[in-house]
C-alpha cells in the first residue's frame, strides 16, 4: 500500500469514530487555599452533563516531589448523575514534609470519566481539570493580598543579555500574568503568565535597554479568589523598585 493510500485510510478511519470530548464538570473557583489551622479545604464539582464518574488527587507541582504529598481527596472516584455536585475534601493527612515558614503549592487534578457509549465505534476522552492548591502553615506571618507589591523589580543583564528581574522576598507565591514594558513610547510584551516562589528570583528575557531610559513596569497578579488585580512601577537599571496596585481607572490607561 503506498503512503498516499495509508494516510487516506487513516482519515476514513478516523472519520468513522463518534468523539466525546466535552467537559460536562466545572469546578466552583479557580484555586484552593488550605489554611493550615484547619484540617481540611473544600471545592464543588458541577456537573451539566450526562452520567459520569469523577477520580481526584493530588499531584505534587514538580514530578521531583511525587511522593511527597501529605493530602488525600474524598471521596476519590465519586459517580456523578447529570446537574448533580459533590463536594471534594482535601484533607491534610499529616507529617512534616512541608516547610512550616513558607507557603506550598500542589496540583489538584479533578478527572472526568464518561459512561459507556450505546454507539459503535465510539470514542471517548477522560478529560482532566488542574487547579493549585496553596497550603498555608498555621502561624505563617505577612498578607497575602500585599505579597505582589513586596516584589523586587530591578533591569539588569543576565548572562550578558538584558533582562528583567523579580525577586519575590515574601513567604507566599505570587501568580502574575500580562507583564509588559513600556520603554521610549514602544511597549513589549515580556512574559504571559509565571509564578515566582517564596525567595526565588526570576528572569525574563527583553529585547532591549538602555541603563539611561526609564521603563514603565506593568503586570497583573491574580488574588486568592481568582481574580486579577493590576500593578505598575517606573525600573531603571540603578536598583530594585515595588511595583504599586493601580487603581481601576489606572488599569484602563495605556
Amino acid at each position: 500500500m503506498t503512503l498516499r493510500r495509508t494516510i487516506a485510510a487513516l482519515f476514513a478511519a478516523t472519520a468513522m469514530l463518534h468523539t466525546h470530548a466535552d467537559a460536562a464538570i466545572s469546578l466552583n473557583r479557580t484555586r484552593v487555599v488550605f489554611d493550615g489551622k484547619y484540617k481540611e479545604a473544600n471545592i464543588t464539582v458541577r456537573n451539566s452533563g450526562g452520567n459520569i464518574l469523577v477520580q481526584s488527587w493530588v499531584d505534587a507541582l514538580d514530578a521531583s516531589g511525587a511522593n511527597e504529598v501529605p493530602f488525600v481527596v474524598t471521596p476519590p472516584l465519586a459517580k456523578m448523575s447529570a446537574n448533580q455536585q459533590q463536594l471534594l475534601r482535601i484533607i491534610h493527612a499529616g507529617g512534616d514534609t512541608m516547610p512550616a515558614d513558607r507557603e506550598s503549592v500542589f496540583w489538584l487534578n479533578v478527572q472526568e470519566i464518561p459512561e459507556m457509549s450505546d454507539l459503535d465505534n465510539a470514542l471517548q476522552i477522560s478529560i482532566r481539570q488542574r487547579i493549585k492548591v496553596f497550603f498555608r502553615p498555621s502561624g505563617l506571618t505577612g498578607d497575602p493580598l500585599q505579597a505582589p507589591s513586596a516584589l523586587q523589580w530591578k533591569l539588569e543583564k543576565n548572562n550578558g543579555n538584558p533582562a528583567l528581574q523579580v525577586r519575590n522576598p515574601g513567604v507566599y507565591h505570587v501568580s502574575i500574568s500580562g507583564i509588559t514594558l513600556r520603554i521610549l513610547g514602544r511597549t513589549e510584551a515580556v512574559k504571559h503568565s509565571s509564578m515566582v516562589a517564596p525567595g526565588q528570583t526570576l528572569y525574563f528575557p527583553v529585547a532591549r535597554f538602555d541603563p539611561a531610559e526609564q521603563a514603565t513596569l506593568r503586570f497583573e497578579s491574580i488574588n486568592d479568589y481568582g481574580g486579577k488585580d493590576g500593578y505598575a512601577a517606573q525600573l531603571n537599571a540603578s536598583a530594585a523598585v515595588r511595583a504599586q496596585a493601580l487603581t481601576r481607572e489606572a488599569k484602563s490607561t495605556p
